[in-house]
């Protein structure tokens, strides 16, 4: 039952993680960009980090404990090591976003609707957003080919 709950629980993620994400860059993208757009973004954004606090938690569990298969099955996966280099890459795209929108949010809880954010640096979120949705689908082709026995080399394809 544990592996089946963690399996159901990281794929679930990834509905609630690109529907996040797409909000996150479609609100951010908004123009004119108001309060009510920012708003919105924001409630994408904890969208997304549920998402990620999931598939982190679930994805680690599944690799350590040994639920699906052996930690070793997955060091010796070209495709299990392609999506970790995308995660990667997913989560050093998202620190400037998250780390400018914590701020966002703070400045926007002291002033309330007199707070405005900054177009450009919103549109460029957006954007990242979008990069970050491509990158999402591609880590699910390397999971659904890791799932299929792709890439897998046993002894690390010595």
């Amino acid at each position: 039952m544990l592996r089946l709950t963690l399996a159901a629980l990281h794929l679930l993620a990834l509905g609630i993680g690109l529907g996040g994400l797409w909000g996150r860059a479609r609100g951010l993208g908004h123009r004119p960009l108001d309060v009510g757009a920012v708003r919105r973004a924001f409630a994408a954004d904890s969208w997304w980090g549920v998402a990620a606090l999931l598939w982190i938690v679930t994805g680690v569990w599944r690799l350590l404990a040994g639920t699906e298969k052996a930690t070793s099955y997955y060091t010796h996966d070209s495709f299990f090591l392609t999506k970790m280099q995308i995660f990667g890459l997913i989560f050093l795209l998202e620190l400037w976003p998250m780390i400018t929108l914590i701020r966002w949010r703070r400045a926007e809880r002291r002033e309330g609707d007199a707070w405005r954010s900054d177009e450009t640096t919103a549109r460029r979120m957006s954007i990242i957003s979008y990069a970050q949705v491509a990158l999402l689908l591609m880590m699910v082709v390397a999971a659904v080919s890791m799932a299929r026995g792709y890439g897998y080399a046993p002894g690390g394809g010595r």
